[in-house]
């Protein structure tokens, strides 16, 4: 007896495909079947006829949009377990959905620490229970992220993590972290860092320089990254593993990992809107939403960032989503938590800085930042447009001018230095699956 089976197309027409993966750039349509990518509408067809069934085709317009594999930010923070009155690992979906993001890598500084195969398994479970898009987890390198202890980084393998990172904290024993790049290593797991020498940085709460002298405000070194960067340069030669730099903000930062990636070492870096953005000036009013951990720099160090940017020095984007409720915000500078909310305005802002006001790179090139080059760092199978690839598309109108509105946000969080900047480029419509998740 045969049997129907509903099947579900979308073509999506008339847009710029690119596809860095596959190295394709081009004004062609885009065929999804039952939320796979398929080569031609003839394989829409065919799965109609093989299957028979109700039959339902979608067509969407992408003219004057690009039509892009789903974007990925290998840095969030959910909050979830833990801090649920922050964020949500469902209001964190819906925000990565309006930015545009498929998928999304939360980070393990949630309580309990994500340092055991137990909350890694909570979490995956919420995730497929509750999010919108793909939410990845990454796994502790020391228990409860204290830097004294290694984590079972074999046990979070087998558990699923796609890297292990301390973030929000550093490991500062650099024999502990010596053996972790090995453990890593032996199960095929890249090292993330939040590069911070607690002893250089002390108690900064700002960058080191003219804001913080004449604010009064304890400084926080450029050095106090580099020193870290440094070792990790060191450790990712010795151990021959790589080693990924999180928000990677100075000037020293980014002529250390220049000059290791020419020399073959393992080792890569990423930039946060915010961090090119704004400048240490931002301070000047003690406003919190401009505090965050690794500080907004000079104008300089913003300089050296996007020539990183430029010349392939840094090779991903990514937001640092860090968000806090309004009243632990509302205090005086020094007590309140570092950390801004991103995931629905770092697209908007690195096209408008990146592409539009400073010509640094091309669409393309800031497409594959947030795409093949997050996907080769984690191996994971997500980042293309590929026949056969889950439906993952994010479709972005470049020349869309906006308004940023943090009362509009889907984030729990309303941290945000940007509430009422005008940008231009934006993503308008996010499908996951082969489902549409979000539209402008």
């Amino acid at each position: 007896m045969r049997r129907n089976f509903d099947v579900s197309a979308i073509i999506i027409r008339g847009g710029r495909i690119i596809d860095p993966a596959n190295k394709r750039d081009e004004i062609a349509d885009l065929y999804i079947v039952d939320g796979k990518i398929v080569g031609s509408k003839s394989e829409i067809r065919e799965a109609f006829t093989r299957r028979g069934g109700k039959s339902e085709i979608e067509e969407i317009s992408a003219r004057g949009l690009i039509v892009a594999p789903g974007l990925i930010d290998i840095h969030v923070h959910l909050r979830e377990p833990g801090f649920g009155h922050k964020e949500t690992i469902e209001s964190g979906g819906r925000a990565a959905a309006v930015g545009g993001f498929t998928t999304i890598v939360c980070m393990p500084n949630t309580s309990p620490a994500a340092d055991n195969p137990s909350t890694i398994a909570w979490i995956k479970d919420r995730a497929a229970a509750v999010a919108c898009v793909n939410v990845l987890a990454t796994g502790a390198i020391s228990k409860n992220l204290a830097g004294e202890e290694l984590a079972p980084i074999g046990s979070l393998a087998q558990a699923g993590v796609v890297a292990i990172t301390d973030d929000g904290h550093c490991v500062q024993n650099h024999e502990v972290m010596r053996r972790a790049v090995e453990y890593a290593r032996m199960v095929d797991l890249p090292v993330l860092d939040h590069c911070q020498d607690y002893n250089l940085v002390g108690t900064g709460v700002v960058h080191e320089g003219y804001w913080s002298t004449l604010l009064g405000l304890p400084g926080w070194p450029a050095a106090g990254e580099e020193a870290m960067v440094m070792r990790n340069i060191l450790l990712a030669e010795l151990c021959d593993h790589h080693i990924h730099c999180q928000h990677v903000t100075t000037i020293g930062s980014v002529r250390l990992l220049r000059e290791a990636r020419a020399r073959g070492v393992k080792i890569s870096g990423e930039v946060c809107p915010h961090h090119i953005a704004l400048t240490d000036e931002a301070i000047q009013n003690f406003d919190t939403k401009c505090k965050m951990n690794p500080p907004l720099r000079s104008q300089a160090d913003v300089n050296a960032l996007m020539e990183g940017i430029a010349d392939g020095t840094l090779s991903i984007l990514a937001s640092d989503h860090a968000p806090h409720a309004d009243f632990e915000k509302e205090v005086e500078f020094d007590a309140a938590p570092f950390g801004i909310v991103g995931l629905e305005t770092e697209l908007g802002l690195f096209i408008d800085l990146l592409v539009h006001k400073h010509h640094k790179i091309d669409i393309a090139r800031l497409i594959a930042m947030y795409t093949i080059e997050p996907a080769r760092l984690l191996k994971i199978d997500a980042g293309t447009l590929s026949i056969g690839a889950r439906a993952d598309v994010t479709l972005i109108d470049p020349e869309l001018e906006w308004t940023v509105r943090i009362d509009q946000f889907e984030s729990a969080s309303r941290n945000s230095p940007f509430n009422g900047w005008k940008l231009k480029g934006r993503a308008v419509r996010t499908i996951a699956g082969g489902k549409t998740i979000w539209k402008l």
